[in-house]
């Protein structure tokens, strides 16, 4: 394969998504927390913090003008079971649950 300066691209972006920062490249997938949308369903982020094409930086004040990141949703699920356990001494008081937050899988499509 030809790995010449002009076939490879150093394209990312920071991007927020459900309220976190998360920097991304095209081919990228992610874990975000829980976002509504069916399985194969394209979503479009528009809240671009830095883009980069390889070449050039353009860092938003707050957001990118004119820069969107387009990704797929590839599946909707429950994430890894937390445990939660309280104890408080000289009492006998013991009680412990669990926790299984929502995600949402994507892959990234394209910046632009």
């Amino acid at each position: 394969m030809n790995d010449s300066p002009d076939t490879i691209t150093n394209m990312f972006a920071t991007v927020e998504i459900a309220g976190k920062q998360y920097v991304v490249a095209p081919g990228d997938t992610i874990i975000v927390d829980h976002i509504d949308g069916d399985v194969g369903e394209a979503k479009i982020f528009d809240t671009v913090l830095l883009y980069s094409d390889g070449k050039k930086t353009s860092v938003g004040r707050p957001i990118v003008a004119g820069i969107k990141v387009t990704a797929k949703i590839t599946s909707q699920a429950k994430g890894e079971k937390l445990h939660v356990r309280r104890y408080k001494q000289k009492v006998r008081y013991r009680k412990s649950t669990g926790f299984r937050a929502h995600e949402t899988t994507l892959v990234i499509e394209k910046i632009g």
